[in-house]
């Protein structure tokens, strides 16, 4: 890979797909997608995959509603589900643990994408690209990189956003 040779880091941003609110009784963590979400999530799995992003790792929110899109995603990316890194601290993270995770990011992981919830990933997003972005949508992403060779150095710079796509987006492109 031509970019591994320049010492360049990847981080994709995921925000799950649409979810649903029939059930009052569920409590937030249990809740599953919605239709819409169960379209949108392998919607943009096929785009990622087409722009040819390959994940070095996957962590991933263990909430229902997280936890399906990374499984969807993953899939579509050729990405082993059980790859895929469930981590508590992701579900109801502040953007200071977001970014704590990203520095802990191990150096051999070149390509990272972090499947949660916002508001804490439009802020980490924010925080670590150049292009200013209100909010992510459910089910868009947004790819930064960093010319850095470990993430240790790279959550502490401003990187360039690469990507910021979103199911409404991708469908006027089709």
């Amino acid at each position: 890979m031509l970019y591994e040779d320049f010492g360049v880091r990847e981080l994709f941003l995921l925000r799950h797909a649409k979810s649903s609110w029939d059930d009052p009784a569920l409590s937030d963590f249990e809740r599953p997608l919605n239709s819409r979400g169960k379209e949108d999530a392998p919607l943009m799995g096929e785009h990622i995959e087409r722009l040819g992003i390959k994940p070095d790792l996957v962590l991933s929110s263990p909430a229902k509603r997280a936890k399906k899109t990374a499984k969807i995603v993953a899939h579509k990316l050729g990405y082993s589900e059980e790859r895929i890194e469930w981590l508590d601290r992701i579900y109801e993270a502040s953007v200071q643990t977001l970014l704590y995770t990203v520095c802990q990011l191990p150096k051999e992981a070149k390509r990272v994408m972090i499947v949660g919830h916002n508001p804490a990933l439009t802020m980490l997003a924010n925080i670590l690209g150049d292009v200013a972005i209100d909010n992510i949508p459910t089910a868009g992403i947004v790819g930064i990189a960093f010319d850095s060779s470990d993430w240790h150095e790279a959550c502490r710079m401003q990187g360039h956003t690469i990507l910021f796509d979103y199911p409404k987006k991708v469908k006027g492109l089709s």
